[in-house]
């Protein structure tokens, strides 16, 4: 017979170093409409900055967990201690509207084959990166790169157990310049297992929208170029994400937009640091 419990949630935050953008994330949660949820709170912090600020939610069921510094490693950490339905992995300096929660269990009670979702993300303002793709639909090997963000992922906990750790090469902290990108591998990853996870822009996250510069553009461009070759994508693919930095150096040339042109030639240059000089892949 169909359980009558309502879907929980255990919500995996990795923080370092920052207070005020945590405090905003705990405070939206407090004020969440949906109350099944943990917050699985994993402190990467060599002091006790926290203290003070964590006993002002005494409404949420939080867990404090302690780890060494390194994203992925913070996540990973949190692994055994998952118990809940679905599993998210929001950033410290993230938040969520008052119903995220509520809305985004009403997908997955709506559609139980559904894996997993993607929510797009987007400033306090509505305003998006213009990478973020517009059109909703499940996830492709092929289609995720502009229509996943780690901080806006629903897993069921299921898919969890089946992919298992988060690539500890990858994600802030880790030891290569390929320092992003966790969330793509591990999406992969449930790809492969025949999960269907779905992306929802209509769905929102609430999240700074960054300022692209060529610092950037090397980190995540090593990133993809480590995972093209991790995952073996086919060499049509490998050109075409190597095209495109190439192609938006010429376009931002042509506008007159010197600082763009910087930041898509560092993606090229990461894109190929990370292709051939990554080494051999874990899978």
């Amino acid at each position: 017979m169909p359980s009558h419990e309502p879907l929980s949630f255990d919500l995996v935050v990795a923080t370092v170093d920052r207070v005020e953008p945590l405090v905003d994330l705990l405070s939206s949660l407090e004020r969440q409409t949906y109350r099944a949820f943990r917050v699985l709170l994993v402190d990467q912090n060599a002091d006790d900055r926290l203290d003070r600020h964590l006993a002002r939610y005494r409404s949420l069921d939080l867990v404090r967990l302690h780890a060494p510094r390194g994203l992925s490693r913070a996540r990973n950490h949190a692994l055994p201690h998952l118990v809940a339905d679905i599993v998210a992995f929001p950033d410290d300096d993230c938040s969520y509207s008052d119903d995220l929660l509520e809305r985004v269990a009403e997908r997955f009670v709506g559609d139980t084959g559904l894996a997993g979702l993607s929510l797009r993300g987007a400033d306090c303002d509505g305003r998006s990166s213009p990478s973020w793709k517009t059109d909703p639909g499940a996830l492709t090997r092929s289609n995720l790169w502009n229509r996943a963000a780690s901080y806006g992922l629903f897993l069921r906990r299921e898919i969890i157990a089946q992919v298992g750790a988060f690539d500890e090469e990858l994600g802030l902290g880790g030891p290569g310049p390929w320092s992003s990108g966790e969330e793509i591998d591990y999406l992969i990853r449930a790809l492969a297992t025949g999960a269907r996870i779905a992306y929802e822009p209509g769905l929102v996250v609430r999240h700074v929208v960054r300022r692209d510069d060529a610092t950037l553009g090397y980190r995540d461009g090593a990133s993809v170029g480590y995972l093209l070759r991790k995952h073996r994508y086919g060499p049509r693919t490998v050109g075409r994400m190597l095209a495109r930095p190439l192609g938006g150096v010429a376009l931002s040339l042509a506008r007159g937009d010197v600082g763009r042109a910087r930041y898509h030639a560092a993606s090229l240059r990461g894109r190929l640091t990370g292709y051939f000089h990554s080494g051999p892949h874990r899978r």
